[in-house]
């Protein structure tokens, strides 16, 4: 028999809901036997089932509640318990979605969420189309370790409405799954919510290095160095943009050191400009966000020092000869008084 009082349950955590079921009937004859589930389940507009096996009675994971979910569970009998081969029963099947209230362009648009070097998360949209001039919109959110969904404390304002949301300091919260509803109130109309999922390290911001220096060693050796940014991301987790302009030549490249040698394309190029940008690397999320460009930092061949050189090379020895004249004229100048 399939598992008896399958259903999907939704705890308020605005997507992340509970699969539960009882077991089947009828498994008196099977007591010395493993009972299985196998698992399907998906957003109703996705292309793939997630499939898990299982002997417990519930599983939780994450939705989209913009959209539908369906589920379906059957029960598994290993083949050591029916003579060599595996017995499925028929499938239990349950569904779950949110009656959407207000039309479709009451919802928020543009939603934007950035999480600025690792320690502060802020998020802004903008309204949507469909609203009344009097409506505004409120932000949930909930992450695993909280009891409870949340509300903004600290929205960002724009003519009297919400437009956005500065978190505070969110503790335990990266590497998990980050969970929002943006909904709304109007006198007029009601308001479409709008549901998402964030993984925290993956839209983080880094700053840009604040310190820049370029050395020329050898004639043709670049070394470009920049500090760490600022920050609690640890320096395992950069990866670098470096823009380097030579003269009117420029050229981009990556690099996950804070440092780097380049050889120049000619000696006798006068201007060396280079700048930085920072972002988390793979090694340290799925993706991120470039940081504002670093100020640009120039190194200019020493002109004066070597036209002062190539003047003194060919008088050298006159410069030396008149020197010592001078010095030789005044000592015997000053001999002559004494006498």
């Amino acid at each position: 028999n399939p598992p008896q009082d399958f259903q999907i349950v939704d705890p308020g955590y605005l997507g992340y809901l509970y699969l539960q079921w009882q077991p089947p009937l009828s498994l008196d004859n099977f007591k010395e036997c493993t009972v299985e589930y196998e698992l399907k389940y998906r957003n109703i507009d996705s292309e793939r089932w997630k499939t898990i096996i299982t002997k417990n009675l519930h599983y939780k994971d994450g939705f989209d509640l913009n959209k539908g979910i369906e589920a379906k569970i059957h029960t598994l009998l290993p083949g050591q318990c029916t003579n060599g081969s595996e017995v499925q029963s028929s499938w239990s099947e349950a569904t779950y979605w949110i009656s959407p209230q207000g039309n479709l362009e009451t919802k928020i648009q543009d939603m934007d969420c950035v999480y600025y070097n690792w320690q502060y998360l802020l998020c802004t949209w903008k309204p949507g189309t469909g609203v009344h001039f009097e409506a505004n919109y409120n932000l949930f959110y909930w992450y695993e370790g909280l009891d409870h969904a949340l509300q903004c404390v600290d929205y960002i304002k724009a003519n009297g409405k919400n437009v956005g949301c500065s978190f505070p300091y969110l503790e335990s919260s990266d590497y998990t799954d980050f969970y929002i509803c943006v909904n709304g109130s109007s006198e007029s109309k009601p308001i479409r919510s709008s549901y998402f999922i964030f993984q925290l390290q993956n839209i983080v911001k880094p700053l840009p290095p604040d310190y820049l220096s370029l050395t020329v060693k050898n004639s043709y050796e670049i070394n470009l160095k920049w500090s760490l940014p600022r920050g609690p991301i640890p320096a395992k987790c950069f990866i670098y943009e470096i823009e380097l302009s030579e003269d009117d030549t420029t050229w981009v490249t990556t690099t996950v050191e804070n440092e780097m040698y380049i050889m120049r394309t000619t000696n006798e190029s006068q201007q060396l400009c280079f700048l930085v940008r920072s972002k988390v690397n793979i090694y340290c999320s799925d993706d991120g966000i470039w940081s504002e460009w670093s100020d640009e930092y120039c190194w200019e061949g020493d002109i004066w020092k070597e036209t002062l050189m190539f003047f003194l090379t060919p008088f050298a020895f006159v410069s030396l000869f008149v020197l010592f004249t001078t010095c030789l004229l005044l000592y015997k100048e000053k001999t002559f008084l004494k006498m």
